[in-house]
């Protein structure tokens, strides 16, 4: 038996996991979707995390992500090893998924309607993401927006925000009685805690959405107010192309989504310091 992590879009099955406290971190973020299952249920991805020789287990202890006899990614401190696990099935969409589009952004939905929010490393998008989850707005996604090619619709998906440095405590304390899994110290992308920013029960009720807005957010701590941008649709189509995992690989497919979603969309760039300013924006101007 092993465990199976449903997202909702996509199932995984974890093989090999040590160590095995990692187990723990999972069953705590995903809950009832992080359930046993027999070795022939048809799954997405068959993942695992294997520590290095015997020698590293006792200095310096590493783990290493892999998938279908790949490791995408150099080994890691053991201390990290869940966002590893988080980290590898992020590639594993990207690097596999080519029936979807799918973007670097995370996607918010509120009364019916999606907005997108492709952003740089920095740019404050997950703590603004765990922000909105927790007002008023479902968390369709902090990592990536997957988008049907038909409909051009975003898809939900069962995941947590990861959440960076002094963004750890800051969303701690607004939301004290929330679900957040240790903080692994050090990483490659600073300090990561993953954050859990809705419950089974709500995200199984959502529907794949429109996608009404594009928003292109940069936190500043230096700035005085919030300075909105309006962007043309050249510009919008430039930067969610750049934001895309697949674009260059989906040809007519990936150019005609991202030109639908830039046509039925409005998109901005924000300049900000204040997140209930994004928020206030959002339902004054896009929802």
């Amino acid at each position: 038996m092993n465990l199976v992590i449903n997202t909702g879009e996509y199932l995984f099955r974890l093989g090999n996991i040590s160590p095995r406290s990692v187990l723990a971190d999972v069953q705590y973020i995903y809950g009832s979707e992080a359930t046993q299952s027999s070795l022939d249920t048809p799954v997405d991805f068959e993942v695992s995390l294997n520590q290095a020789a015997l020698l590293r287990r006792f200095i310096r202890p590493q783990v290493t992500f892999s998938t279908d006899q790949q490791t995408p990614f150099k080994p890691m401190p053991k201390s990290q090893a869940y966002p590893v696990l988080e980290w590898g099935m992020n590639w594993c969409i990207a690097a596999y998924d080519f029936n979807r589009f799918i973007v670097h952004a995370a996607v918010l939905e509120k009364n019916g309607k999606a907005v997108m929010f492709p952003a740089a490393p920095g740019s404050g998008k997950s703590t603004l993401t765990a922000f909105l989850s927790q007002n008023g707005w479902n968390l369709f996604s902090d990592e990536m927006t997957i988008i049907d090619f038909k409909t051009n619709l975003a898809n939900p998906m069962y995941r947590p925000v990861s959440l960076k440095n002094e963004s750890i405590d800051l969303v701690k304390n607004w939301f004290p009685d929330s679900v957040f899994s240790n903080t692994a110290l050090n990483t490659q992308k600073g300090d990561v805690a993953l954050f859990k920013a809705i419950d089974w029960d709500t995200f199984s009720k959502l529907q794949k959405t429109e996608i009404v807005g594009v928003i292109f957010p940069k936190y500043d701590a230096n700035i005085e107010q919030t300075t909105i941008y309006t962007m043309n649709q050249i510009q919008g189509f430039e930067q969610l192309a750049t934001n895309a995992f697949n674009y260059n690989i989906t040809g007519l497919s990936g150019f005609e989504t991202v030109s639908e979603v830039i046509k039925s969309s409005k998109q901005f760039e924000i300049h900000y310091n204040d997140v209930a300013d994004v928020n206030d924006f959002l339902i004054e101007e896009i929802i």
